[in-house]
Formats: structure tokens, sequence, C-alpha cells
């Protein structure tokens, strides 16, 4: 536990905005000013974030859509590079972020762990060791040797999941992604993530809005709120304070919102049957009933 296997200091990430160019030639064009602006402008997703993760922990991170969770794994992962700071990984990443990212539609399933396994760092005779357990655990018989393309989403998901789950991960990044296809299937998965948090070798950061999933898998956990760590702790604490500060922010735009929709004393009338108007409607349609001398409404 004492190695630090992920660490980052004082990292920055951000994306250019291309709101114009995506609305096609005519709009760029039409907005040309706007958009050469934009061409410069560019949208924050991490703001100096620091925190180091060790050898076999359990990490999670929490927080609302758009906090920069998902960015977080990217920089792991190595698609994405920061703008500012480092980022230090040491060890052979496996991600689960989308299953069945890498594969070739035009290959078979088979042809596809292989080409997976070695993207994720492992030589040829690494994966034909294990090409066989990989087989047997995704259960898509036959199709094994059919193109990916001709395969279910179902099948397609359990390919993906045999192949990191038998791997051997060192750094394993999980986003939403516990359990996948059918119940059966889903049973051996939560028996292939329980052996993986009593690994001690397996390093497991997992992104997750199921906080209950956080708790149970995780020893340790970021809870990141508008672009930056708010708090770092067990993984108990920082959900419980997450779940509070959410429930308090939730109670006041309830108070607030239920104030908004309260109409004020003085603008109501009641009337002898005890139905509630707004006196500026009836005011404004008394106005309009009122007609000029020769009839006309006014």
């Amino acid at each position: 536990m004492s190695d630090t296997v992920i660490r980052f200091d004082d990292v920055y990430k951000s994306y250019p905005s291309y709101n114009q160019i995506t609305g096609g030639i005519k709009s760029f064009l039409f907005h040309l000013p706007q958009a050469i602006k934009e061409l410069n402008s560019r949208r924050a997703a991490l703001e100096g974030i620091s925190f180091s993760i060790h050898k076999g922990e359990k990490f999670g991170f929490i927080g609302k859509n758009g906090a920069g969770k998902s960015t977080t794994l990217g920089l792991i992962a190595g698609v994405l590079t920061p703008d500012k700071g480092s980022v230090h990984i040491n060890g052979r990443v496996s991600p689960l972020l989308e299953l069945g990212a890498g594969f070739h539609p035009e290959l078979s399933g088979r042809a596809n762990i292989l080409l997976n396994g070695v993207l994720m760092g492992l030589t040829k005779q690494e994966v034909l060791a294990h090409e066989q357990k990989i087989i047997e655990f995704a259960e898509i018989g036959e199709f094994i040797d059919q193109p990916v393309r001709t395969y279910s989403s179902g099948m397609y998901a359990k390919l993906g999941f045999a192949i990191v789950a038998n791997l051997k991960p060192e750094i394993l990044l999980l986003d939403e992604i516990l359990a996948v296809g059918d119940i059966r299937f889903q049973q051996k998965c939560g028996k292939v993530f329980e052996n993986f948090k009593n690994n001690p070798e397996i390093t497991m950061i997992l992104v997750s809005h199921a906080l209950e999933s956080v708790k149970q898998y995780c020893t340790r956990a970021a809870w990141i709120e508008d672009k930056k760590i708010m708090m770092i702790g067990s993984a108990k604490e920082v959900v419980d304070a997450y779940e509070r500060a959410n429930m308090l922010s939730y109670s006041a735009e309830r108070t607030r919102t239920e104030k908004l929709r309260t109409p004020h004393r003085r603008h109501k009338i009641k009337k002898r049957w005890g139905k509630v108007f707004c006196a500026k409607k009836v005011a404004s349609k008394m106005h309009l009933m009122r007609k000029d001398n020769i009839g006309r409404k006014i």
C-alpha cells in the first residue's frame, strides 16, 4: 500500500468550445466574429486537482454530472493530456470505460481478444495463455469465431468484460460499469469484483453515481465538485458528506420553488363560490371589456 501508482499534481484540463462550428458552415459564417472568438476560448473541466492513489487501493470518485470525474479517468487512462500540472502512472492500465470500445467490427471475437490484449500492453503469448478462459467466461459459444458486428449488445459487452476481467489488470478503471448481461452473468460479475476488491495487487478506480457501490467496493473516495476536489477520505465519510450536502441543496431549492409558486395574498380575490383569481388578470380583463361611446373596445 506504500507504493504510489497514480499521482496528480495541480492538474488543469480544459476543452475548446465549438458551438458555432458544430452548427454547420452556414451558422459559422452568419456568426463569424463570435465563432472566431470561440475558437480561442476554452471550457474548464478540471482546475488544480491533486491526489495520490497507492497500489492495491480501491478508490472511488463521486460528484454531479459535469464535475470532472470522467475527465480524471481519461487522464489516468492516458487518452487525455493535462493542460497544466503532471500526471504520473506506474502500472498497466486496464480501462472498463466503454465495453468493447477497442473492438474491430470486421474481426472475429477471438481476433479481438488478441487485439485488445496487445493494446493493453500484454504480449501475444500472454494473451493466448488466457484466451480459453476468456472465451468460457464470455459465454457466447460459437459466435466467438464470428465478426463482432454480428453480436448483440449483450454479447458485445460480455466479451469486453471477460477480456478485462481475465487479463491480469494492474490498474482497473471503471466508469459506471459494474455488471453487464443477464442476471446470471451479473452475479458472475459481482464475484469478479469481490475478487478484485480482495486482491492487494489490483488497484481499482471506480466512478459511479451508485453511492452504495462506492461504499461497498472502495476503501477511499474523492468528491469532485465544480472541477475541484471538495473532499478526500474514507469512502463512507465522503459519500455521507456528499449526500448531506445534496440533501440540503435539494431542500433549499424546493423551498425556493414553493415560494415562487405561491401567489402573494394581495394578488388574490376570493369570490363567494370559493374560486381564486389573480387580481392583475381580473383588472386586465375588466379593462378589455370597457368600450368607448361608439361601442369599440378600448
